[in-house]
């Protein structure tokens, strides 16, 4: 397929949107919405650097295309929930479908997805690929999780006991109600915190692992060592009284991590020969 005209569109959506588009004008969109002039004058540009990078003058499709369907999604976009990441993709992919369509319009190329997407479904490797990389994100990551529930258990319990002890030190002409109420309030607290620091070592734990995957089939070998001295660099407060836990069950949380990332990887080249 002919990309040239995909990739200058593309190019021209990531100079307005994210270049060329101040922070302010952002701000006035979500404040003012459709009533905002800084809306109609990113749509205007977006419109105009789209134009021109296509190099088809002589089309008026494109800019009327692009011009209504980025108004109507950022004006879209505008009444969302502006700190919700869900949105800000839902708006990207919305562009980037906008753009696509128009592509395979004006190139006609409508008659050559079937077969292409019938050559590569039939290709044992993007199987192999795709099920490799899906494996190593989620899935793996809960078995993981589930292999180290025990460890993380004991640190919560650890973490709220130290809490609770010090609570009842600090506080000893507090009456047994109010110090309940005080374990109760620090014991929500630290679950809360816990959800978060898990959330986030989800994440953490999905890119390593792609990483890791990618290195392994690019026979990238030295940058899984670097990167394992870069996780090496993290280091807990010595003030915590729980250190030596925390740092066990984040070496083993690691290791098993990268190890079956780079025991899938040697598995997937194998079966792609």
């Amino acid at each position: 397929m002919e990309l040239n005209l995909l990739l200058r569109l593309l190019v021209a959506h990531l100079l307005t949107d994210f270049i060329l588009q101040p922070k302010s004008w952002v701000t006035d969109r979500e404040e003012k919405r459709g009533k905002s002039s800084k809306l109609y004058l990113h749509v205007f540009i977006t419109t105009l650097v789209a134009y021109i990078l296509s190099g088809l003058y002589n089309n008026w499709v494109i800019p009327v295309v692009i011009f209504s369907s980025h108004l109507l999604i950022d004006y879209l976009k505008s009444k969302a929930d502006k700190n919700k990441f869900s949105y800000f993709i839902a708006d990207q992919m919305a562009h980037l479908l906008v753009i696509v369509i128009l592509w395979l319009s004006i190139e006609n190329k409508w008659t050559e997805i079937c077969p292409f997407i019938e050559t590569v479904t039939r290709n044992n490797r993007f199987w192999i690929i795709t099920a490799g990389y899906t494996f190593v994100s989620f899935p793996l990551g809960i078995i993981i999780g589930k292999a180290t529930q025990k460890w993380r258990d004991q640190i919560s319990r650890e973490k709220r006991q130290v809490a609770i002890a010090h609570l009842e030190n600090q506080e000893a002409e507090k009456s047994d109600e109010e110090l309940r109420e005080e374990i109760s309030i620090i014991t929500k607290s630290n679950e809360e915190q816990d959800v978060g620091l898990a959330n986030a070592g989800k994440w953490i734990g999905i890119c390593e692992r792609v990483l890791i995957l990618t290195f392994v089939l690019m026979q990238q070998y030295s940058a899984i060592g670097f990167l394992m001295t870069a996780k090496s660099i993290l280091r807990f407060s010595e003030k915590e009284t729980n250190t030596q836990l925390k740092t066990e069950y984040i070496l083993v949380g690691t290791l098993v991590s990268f190890a079956t990332s780079a025991m899938i990887g040697v598995i997937m080249k194998m079966a792609m020969g």
